[in-house]
């Protein structure tokens, strides 16, 4: 079991220690998790109850904390972020991938693999495959037919990445996404939906990260675009043509239709739904459940309310003439002499 004193848990924060700086500390959590032996921290007065009533050893806490509590102290700037850092110096070395191809993996001959690149049991990498030096394709995965996929990525087990697709440098992709099905694109004929084809890419720049069981559809043409920093959730459904801007952000559940333009550091709360064709612009905040049917730019949005859609559509014409009708009441008030 690793052990640190405060005495370096404060120099290895930056932080001043106020109590015994020889104390052993064997781990961190949280406020109402944490035990005797390890250190938490306290950064937001609303747990100021819970603070109180912690069995940790240690606290980190800001520096202008006044209260007397009997646990030793470690005074830093952000709580959080010191907190942040000695549970990695506490957590367990990460995992590590032997470079190289399992016997039960499937890699075409025609495959260009660069160097310390680790391909994972019953992993296929399909005929004009590139993968970038140092890449890891986890159990299971699929590569498709001529996608370049760039160095240092990380593809987790059971990943589906369709034909021609582009991935960039330093992407992670977690288990269960799918990159590159076919878009939702179908003709109605003659009481029937023809299927138009999809012939397009998705291209995933640097820096990207994806999470687990998302789905990412190709361009009916040219390019589904995600571009370089963009965080994506669990469960995110990216319909064709879609283009994210870059360091946008989404959490779990929201679902973008086809063609939309998202712009740079946009923010999306879970379930947030985007109707196809329109544009978001850039550092535009949308709440969790926000439904967005027309284009926006920028500040922060929030609401959607289900009715019958007669109901809907009369609702939304009387907001928008409230402020005549309150115009009027106050002239008519002043008229009266109300």
């Amino acid at each position: 079991m690793k052990k640190l004193t405060l005495q370096e848990i404060g120099e290895s924060t930056g932080g001043n220690v106020q109590g015994d700086p020889q104390r052993r500390i064997t781990g961190a959590a949280t406020l109402v998790e944490a035990t005797e032996g390890e250190i938490t921290f306290f950064a937001n007065p609303r747990y100021a109850v819970h603070l109180r009533s912690t069995r940790a050893s240690a606290v980190f806490v800001p520096m202008e904390f006044a209260e007397d509590i009997p646990n030793d102290l470690v005074r830093v700037k952000d709580p959080f972020k010191a907190f942040e850092q000695t549970v990695r110096q506490f957590a367990p070395p990460p995992i590590q991938f032997t470079p190289g191809i399992h016997p039960s993996a499937v890699v075409d001959a025609s495959a260009k693999l660069g160097e310390g690149v680790s391909i994972q049991p019953c992993a296929v990498v399909e005929a004009g495959a590139t993968i970038g030096a140092r890449t890891i394709v986890g159990a299971g995965s699929y590569v498709g037919h001529e996608t370049i996929m760039g160095a240092d990525c990380i593809i987790y087990p059971n990943v589906t990445i369709r034909d021609r697709s582009k991935i960039g440098d330093r992407v992670i992709i977690h288990a269960g996404t799918v990159v590159g099905a076919d878009g939702f694109g179908f003709d109605p004929s003659q009481g029937r939906y023809l299927k138009q084809p999809q012939i397009g890419i998705v291209q995933i720049d640097d820096d990207v990260e994806i999470g687990a069981n998302c789905a990412i559809d190709r361009a009916r043409f040219g390019r589904t675009w995600i571009q370089k920093g963009v965080k994506i959730d669990n469960l995110v459904h990216l319909a064709h043509n879609v283009v994210i801007g870059e360091n946008t952000v989404m959490a779990a559940q929201v679902g973008i239709a086809g063609s939309t333009h998202v712009g740079k550091r946009v923010i999306m709360g879970g379930g947030v739904g985007v109707v196809g064709h329109i544009e978001i612009g850039d550092d535009t905040i949308l709440g969790a459940r926000t439904g967005v049917s027309k284009s926006i730019s920028g500040g922060t949005w929030w609401g959607r309310v289900a009715a019958p859609l007669h109901e809907a559509k009369q609702q939304i014409v009387w907001v928008r003439n409230l402020g005549k009708l309150f115009a009027r009441v106050r002239a008519l008030e002043k008229k009266l002499g109300e």
